[in-house]
């Protein structure tokens, strides 16, 4: 048999219980033991759950109250000098990062301790999970300041797992982490840091620990050679006999340009994710050093579809014999990106349910595939003809296929995908229709889903009240909402979206082709997690899904209101999405219901359409050779869903917490009116990709970071809008939040949007 390990484990819980708690916590409604004595109780559930699918080793170290890339910061005393760090026990030989401390560095305030800015967050590599980016200063030193993986491994041995600790390594450490004073090269700190990954090792090594997994992510992407040469240098280094064997771990695309690179390092074993390209694997097992491991992630750890183990046992039966007990088996990468498990789910149809597999049935197939391979008996035939029959089942289904759908995606020509006047020429006549200030104020479009908005949804649901009642509760928030942008002065307004629960989920729930969960939760962030639609069959709209809402808001009022639509790349990748047929046709077929949506809002007398594409940059491959292909049928995707509009019709669009650097070319053909983005948490240097490329249309920096309950002042506002003045022609700027506002309360809001109408006004009077 071989060995079975699994990269991670969500660590949410299965009905969010750490989400709860954690929110709790920050409330005040929970004490520090208390939430502490949550958390142990989930790392043990999801502990027995591995050892209960008979995995040789527990995964110990990818439970985090925020961030595992946060977690190492705190682990080796990377605390930004704004946090007044050290903490509590100076009379440690090293301070520890205390969890107030470690909070206020995610989200700028935790309950003890005073507000500061909270650290720059964005996504981890091409998924829709969000980490918090390292600081780096130029007498940067690393020491060990966190006991918690040492406590947690010691948890788990007392109850009697063999462990197998994960740590992010130290090269991928440093490269996802941002210089923030000085100038000079963060590579060079890793003589600096590698001590303390030696102490780590040592440390583990006292813990009789066997094997540790070291995640070193960037090994799939095009390194340059000075990173390369580091990682021979850095591993060299940590090579010593007596410390525990090292599991090098990949994920997310296979190793590239870096494939010999990989196999050379002087580590124990070599952990590859196989289901993002398994093209160079025979060449992988005939260079990998005889002594070394390998460690194969076969089951898909980012999607939810069952998985084809027979033509896994096909391909690895010549591999198993070639490697023999050097193979091991595994998911592809961290089970974090997929719900928990779909035994709750019980109201969801059950032919689709029978295609899918989440983290707790991923387990399942991992011991069923090492069972078979190994020459199974009739019980594992009998489970491998199940999930055969459920594969089949799907692809035979008429339920997945559309000639309708088909038929309009084969009809796309140029003239779905370009305005009629360029920009310049487009910007004079939306002018001539709303007219507005210097320094235009909106928001991005939700407002607060407070308890009682929650409540409402949820007696709909439960069929407690009819539609007819429910809806015209609906309009009361909405009414509430646009009550208070009046107050506030902002010059666009939105609707809020009361009665949007995300803002994929919703408009899935009204296209052809999706299929929901009840408790199918994914971890983006910190405590915010969302609830991932399936796209299981071909995508069409069923009738205006926005329409009656907008309409209802702009009746409310003489300023403009926006439509506000999430984009088809984002819908695509935000999803779960079927893998039968090539991305680029699905996202196409999402672009076209949308195009309908946006034609029936011009037509109703919208004036402004804001299409949300924030996760453009989230799909970008990340070999570099790749993407070409993804942004031609990305940005065509938004252009077929926005242009159908006259010339006089504003289109917005925003995008959130990503570089914009390497695809600014890309997102000014996406030629939407204004964009609005992120930038209050990079103190705006994210608009320098916005200068140097002369970006040609209308923008809107986030000034207030939604992400944080800090509220910013007037004053902070205006000096960071000083900073886009520097980058953009003040005529082009717009002041909005960084992102949407349903996670906050309405008192930080309105405090928030009230100093950013401020600040607008103090601009204008300053040009």
């Amino acid at each position: 048999m071989s060995i079975t390990h699994i990269p991670g484990f969500p660590r949410i819980g299965k009905q969010r219980e750490l989400k709860k708690a954690v929110e709790a916590y920050w409330n005040g409604d929970l004490a520090e033991s208390e939430l502490k004595e949550i958390g142990k109780i989930l790392r043990a559930r999801h502990w027995q759950q591995q050892a209960d699918a008979g995995l040789d080793f527990v995964t110990v170290g990818d439970f985090s109250w925020y961030d595992q890339v946060l977690d190492m910061s705190a682990t080796l005393g990377v605390v930004p000098p704004r946090f007044a760090w050290p903490g509590k026990s100076p009379t440690e030989a090293e301070p520890q990062v205390d969890l107030n401390t470690y909070f206020r560095m995610a989200r700028g305030r935790a309950p003890e301790g005073k507000p500061a800015h909270a650290c720059e967050m964005t996504k981890w590599f091409d998924t829709n999970y969000h980490y918090i980016v390292p600081e780096f200063y130029p007498e940067q030193a690393f020491s060990l300041c966190s006991t918690k993986l040492f406590d947690e491994i010691a948890e788990a041995q007392q109850l009697g797992y063999t462990v197998k600790p994960v740590i992010l390594g130290p090269l991928s450490y440093l490269w996802l982490g941002k210089v923030k004073e000085g100038d000079f090269d963060k590579l060079n700190l890793l003589d600096k840091l590698l001590p303390c990954y030696q102490q780590i090792l040592a440390k583990l090594h006292q813990q009789g620990i066997e094997w540790l997994q070291i995640d070193e992510p960037i090994l799939v992407l095009d390194l340059p050679a000075a990173w390369q040469a580091a990682f021979q240098r850095a591993y060299a280094t940590l090579q010593d006999s007596t410390l525990p064997n090292t599991l090098l771990t990949t994920y997310f695309d296979d190793l590239g340009n870096n494939l010999s690179l990989a196999c050379q390092l002087p580590v124990s074993g070599l952990h590859i994710d196989t289901t993002r390209g398994y093209t160079n694997i025979a060449t992988l097992i005939e260079i990998l050093p005889g002594e070394k491991i390998l460690s194969l992630g076969l089951i898909d750890g980012r999607n939810i579809w069952k998985t084809d183990l027979n033509a896994l046992i096909e391909f690895l039966t010549p591999i198993k014999e070639k490697l023999h007990d050097r193979l091991w088996l595994s998911t592809s990468c961290s089970l974090l990106h997929v719900p928990v498990d779909l035994e709750q789910e019980n109201k969801l149809d059950p032919e689709i349910k029978s295609w899918l597999a989440f983290a707790t049935q991923k387990l399942a197939e991992i011991q069923l595939l090492n069972s078979a391979l190994n020459k199974g008996t009739k019980k594992e035939e009998k489970s491998l003809q199940l999930i055969n029959d459920a594969i089949e089942s799907r692809k035979n289904s008429q339920r997945t296929y559309s000639n309708y759908v088909r038929e309009r995606v084969a009809g796309i020509n140029e003239s779905f995908v370009a305005r009629k006047l360029p920009f310049p020429e487009r910007i004079r006549l939306q002018h001539q229709q709303v007219e507005l200030p210097l320094f235009p104020t909106t928001t991005i479009g939700s407002f607060p889903q407070t308890s009682k908005v929650r409540h409402i949804r949820q007696e709909y649901k439960q069929g407690i009240i009819s539609e007819e009642v429910y809806r015209q509760k609906l309009k009361q928030e909405i009414a509430f909402a646009m009550q208070k942008q009046e107050a506030l002065g902002l010059d666009v307004l939105v609707h809020g979206e009361a009665e949007r629960n995300d803002m994929v989920e919703y408009f899935g729930e009204q296209l052809s082709g999706f299929a929901f969960t009840e408790h199918g939760w994914v971890q983006s962030y910190g405590s915010r997690c969302v609830k991932p639609p399936i796209i299981y069959g071909d995508v069409a709209r069923q009738k205006p899904m926005t329409l009656d809402w907008i309409s209802y808001a702009q009746s409310l009022t003489d300023k403009p209101v926006k439509g506000m639509l999430t984009g088809p790349v984002t819908i695509l990748n935000w999803s779960f999405v079927r893998n039968d047929l090539p991305l680029e046709n699905i996202c196409l077929q999402i672009a076209l219901a949308l195009r309908d949506e946006v034609i029936d809002l011009e037509t109703a007398g919208t004036k402004i359409i804001q299409i949300d594409e924030a996760a453009l940059r989230e799909g970008l491959p990340l070999k570099k050779q790749q993407w070409a292909h993804y942004l031609k049928w990305a940005v065509k995707s938004f252009k077929v869903a926005a242009s159908g509009v006259k010339d006089s019709t504003q289109i917005h669009t925003h995008m959130c917490y990503s570089e914009f650097n390497d695809i600014i070319q890309a997102v000014a053909a996406m030629d939407a009116d204004v964009i609005t983005i992120e930038t209050s948490r990079s103190d705006m240097k994210l608009l320098d990709a916005f200068k140097d490329f002369s970006y040609p249309n209308d923008i809107g920096p986030g000034v207030y970071d939604i992400h944080s309950p800090n509220v910013p002042t007037v004053d902070e506002i205006v000096n960071l809008m000083h900073h886009a003045k520097e980058r953009i022609p003040l005529e082009r700027l717009w002041i909005n939040p960084d992102c949407g506002l349903k996670t906050r309360g309405w008192e930080e809001v309105e405090a928030a949007l009230k100093n950013m109408v401020k600040a607008a006004k103090l601009l204008r009077e300053q040009v």
